[in-house]
């Protein structure tokens, strides 16, 4: 869902989302007279990011293993708590590099416990570093993390016209987390896996309208998708 705050329980009440349903129109156009999707319109820091990210397909594995660590960072937050530290965390997690973060030790945890420009969450940072490793994992054994997570872009993605269109989590997502899980990663619920899809272009939902859409659908037409080598045990 649109980075508004979300929770892996769906009794997580989300206040951001609650306002949004009450307007009129889930597309707002801006005092620059551009159509955005309504939840872009909270903080020029949601601007910005809705205007040359969210949606916009990313292949590199050091912003989708970063994207899925913040992801988890943002469980009971919201994402723009977490867009305002970005910058720390990349500081403090060496620019999510994952072949530096597997090195993480103790020490390295009780740092980032001590780091107030982070979310200090232990069960976060650690699953941080197991995800760093999974990575490594993953690259060894199937190519990319890329090419993990492209090989569950769902085959259709229809155009949602407003919140109520837009499903917390897919079956896509319900099956991608179930293999990151499998595979070692940790805060990689349904919930948070289709957040970072949306936000990593595996799907655009960008609202019907909304100025970005366009630019995202034909980055992704454009996209050519890395190729995923088959798992071991089925070679």
């Amino acid at each position: 869902m649109p980075p508004v705050g979300k929770s892996e329980s769906p009794s997580h009440c989300d206040p951001i989302r609650s306002i949004t349903l009450l307007l009129v129109s889930d597309v707002i156009r801006g005092a620059d007279r551009v159509r955005r999707c309504a939840w872009a319109t909270s903080a020029p820091e949601n601007t910005r990011y809705h205007d040359v990210e969210w949606g916009r397909p990313v292949v590199d594995d050091i912003r989708l293993y970063e994207k899925l660590c913040l992801e988890g960072f943002q469980s009971g937050l919201s994402w723009l708590t977490i867009l305002r530290k970005r910058d720390n965390f990349r500081r403090a997690f060496k620019g999510f590099d994952p072949a530096r973060v597997a090195r993480f030790g103790v020490r390295d945890v009780a740092r980032l416990l001590d780091d107030a420009s982070i979310v200090r969450h232990r069960g976060k940072i650690e699953a941080a570093i197991a995800n760093a490793r999974a990575t490594l994992a993953v690259q060894e054994s199937r190519g990319s993390l890329a090419a993990l997570l492209w090989s569950y872009e769902p085959n259709r993605n229809p155009v949602p016209k407003q919140y109520a269109d837009l499903a917390p989590m897919t079956t896509e997502s319900r099956a991608l987390s179930k293999e990151l899980l499998r595979l070692g990663f940790r805060f990689v619920g349904p919930t948070t896996v289709y957040a970072a899809m949306q936000a990593c272009g595996l799907v655009n939902d960008h609202f019907s309208g909304c100025s970005a859409r366009g630019p995202c659908a034909a980055a992704r037409k454009a996209l050519v998708r890395p190729s995923l080598r088959p798992r071991r045990d089925q070679v």
